[in-house]
């Protein structure tokens, strides 16, 4: 049997939480081990499919777990007002916020679970996430930790992220490399080793079938789509048919922007007391009031 899918970005990374929650390595970490959620639109989803949705509203509201985003066209970092921690599950449970991120994989080990989305993805199945913050951010600050024990490293990512490819990608950013940037001047690191579950994979891990990004694009609230054609066998497929309509119409996050005047690319896994380093002005914009700005970075 085959079927031809189309999902939004949204429907996309409610099916890729939905994958991630049910891959072994994170079912056995969960009951017996730690997990670490970095901050992420993806992520999001994920938290609400290993916590469960009640579970997860109760801890923080979902469009503030987010960090960098790419909005009104720019590079932007999400308002640090009320922005959460970054999430440490401890067999199951909530551990409360660590101040660095050594402190926060203190304990972690082969058998535990670092999940952190990514900004680009390529078809040999590279990811690499854009850091704004001088020092790498989340990812910089704990990859090195990561490769050193074996930590199982966790890339949820759309395949609307896709580039052509990940290496040539990272040889050409560098944040005190552009001479003009729309935002925040970032960087780009690879996710080396990182399993990496796209909308393909998330078919693959929950019916067992094989799947094709065969388009995408999209319009009038439908950008960033991407269209599947997926083969398997007709019971697998009417499952995988079931779980996509039920996600159909899923509502998108409304992350709110900073403003310009305060902009400032820190990290959550920052240590705390430790200034970021200065490397010039990150955005045209930063420090910048809203009558100083474009009309359109001035909604939030």
């Amino acid at each position: 049997m085959r079927a031809l899918f189309v999902l939004t970005p949204s429907e996309s990374k409610r099916l890729i939480g939905k994958a991630v929650a049910s891959l072994p390595a994170v079912k056995e970490a969960l009951e017996h081990d730690r997990i670490l959620i970095g901050h992420g639109s993806t992520n999001v989803y994920v938290i609400e499919e290993i916590l469960g949705k009640e579970k997860a509203a109760a801890l923080w509201s979902r469009d503030r777990y987010v960090s960098g985003i790419l909005t009104r066209g720019f590079l932007c970092p999400s308002e640090a007002k009320d922005k959460p921690p970054i999430l440490v599950l401890n067999r199951g449970k909530v551990e409360p916020p660590a101040p660095t991120m050594v402190e926060m994989l203190r304990d972690f080990g082969a058998k535990s679970v670092f999940i952190k989305g990514a900004n680009a993805v390529d078809g040999e199945g590279n990811a690499a996430v854009l850091v704004a913050n001088p020092e790498g951010g989340t990812i910089g600050y704990s990859l090195g930790m990561i490769l050193a024990r074996g930590i199982r490293l966790i890339a949820p990512v759309g395949l609307e992220k896709m580039i052509p490819s990940v290496k040539q990608a990272l040889g050409v950013c560098g944040q005190q490399t552009f001479d003009y940037c729309q935002g925040l001047r970032v960087g780009m690191i690879p996710m080396p080793g990182a399993t990496v579950v796209t909308e393909i994979a998330a078919l693959k891990t929950l019916f067992g079938i094989q799947s094709f990004h065969v388009a995408s694009g999209g319009t009038g609230g439908s950008e960033g789509s991407v269209a599947l054609v997926a083969e398997g066998e007709e019971g697998a497929l009417r499952a995988a048919i079931g779980l996509i309509e039920s996600i159909k119409g899923e509502p998108p996050l409304r992350p709110v922007k900073e403003t310009c005047l305060v902009c400032a690319p820190a990290s959550p896994a920052q240590p705390k007391g430790v200034p970021v380093t200065q490397a010039g002005k990150r955005c045209m914009y930063a420090g910048k009031k809203d009558e100083e700005i474009p009309a359109y970075l001035r909604k939030r």
